[in-house]
């Protein structure tokens, strides 16, 4: 199956670097989440792999060639860049007909994509009637038409609604498991948490991270414990003369940095501290993503004096 290869990809707009020499893989069987602030070059990435824009210097390829040089570039490349591409006045059918029809896509495509994205309903309804979350969902449908074994979506949960956010989590999933290179860019945390295998993540244009999604999570934040007592006091000296790092909460509860379950159950069952919960607590993405690009966000809210 095809690849994604970026290697010192560089953009650079009247003399501001928009991407600064990248280089990141997405592998076939994998969806790899696309993350950054605002204005990291995400959207500028993706539309130099797709050939929208020229590179001032480094190659972007699609199974070794440039997205240019490939013969029917939808049955190979399937994107959803804008959900508004649409044009207002056709019918979703008629958009991914004269779609199918311009790239040599069988017709029954059309159907078949329709019924996948949930439109088969609503195909004959004028596009500029649909709301943002129907939109996504045709530009989705545009970027299957071709059964491509390439998927790049930018920001594909815009607009949805709780189910079909859970829609788009399977999608992507099973386009995976069926061999294809899905890369999807999203400002979703907890949803890129769920569907992604491999994280690439990008500050100012630069590469941040490349790493697989828990690998990534578990080098950035060390795991911690909770841990509640009838007698909370007791239990902060224990851990203090342990030489373990924690605090305690409003309500009494303690938190143990850098530790995990087996160990402090251990110690307080030998010390005979009574314990009402003992639970660990495993690092999310979005506390790892803002560990990392704490310094790396364009546009950033001071907080208010008081």
């Amino acid at each position: 199956m095809t690849s994604i290869d970026v290697r010192d990809l560089t953009k650079e707009y009247g003399g501001r670097r928009a991407v600064d020499r990248l280089t990141f893989g997405v592998r076939p069987g994998h969806v790899t989440g696309f993350l950054g602030p605002n204005g990291a070059g995400k959207s500028t990435t993706m539309r130099l792999v797709l050939g929208l824009d020229r590179p001032t210097s480094g190659t972007a390829t699609i199974g070794g060639r440039a997205y240019t040089e490939l013969r029917d570039p939808l049955r190979r490349v399937g994107a959803l860049l804008d959900a508004g591409a649409a044009h207002g006045s056709r019918s979703a059918r008629d958009h991914l007909r004269a779609l199918a029809v311009s790239n040599r896509i069988p017709a029954h495509r059309v159907d078949t994509v329709l019924e996948r994205t949930g439109l088969a309903a609503v195909a004959r309804r004028r596009v500029r009637t649909f709301s943002l979350g129907m939109r996504q969902r045709l530009g989705i449908a545009a970027a299957l038409l071709g059964d491509p074994e390439v998927v790049l979506l930018d920001e594909p949960a815009n607009g949805l609604d709780p189910e079909g956010i859970v829609w788009i989590r399977t999608l992507l999933r099973d386009l995976a498991a069926q061999g294809r290179a899905v890369l999807v860019s999203s400002h979703l945390m907890n949803e890129t948490a769920a569907f992604a295998d491999h994280l690439v993540i990008v500050g100012r244009g630069r590469l941040l991270a490349d790493a697989p999604v828990r690998e990534f999570i578990h080098a950035r934040l060390r795991p911690r414990v909770r841990i509640r007592t009838t007698d909370p006091a007791a239990l902060g000296g224990l851990l203090t003369r342990h030489g373990h790092d924690a605090s305690q909460d409003a309500d009494g509860t303690w938190t143990v940095r850098h530790a995990r379950v087996d160990d402090i159950g251990r110690l307080v069952a030998r010390a005979g501290v009574p314990v009402l919960e003992l639970t660990a607590q495993e690092a999310t993405l979005e506390e790892a993503y803002l560990d990392l690009t704490a310094a790396e966000a364009e546009f950033t809210a001071q907080p208010q004096e008081a």
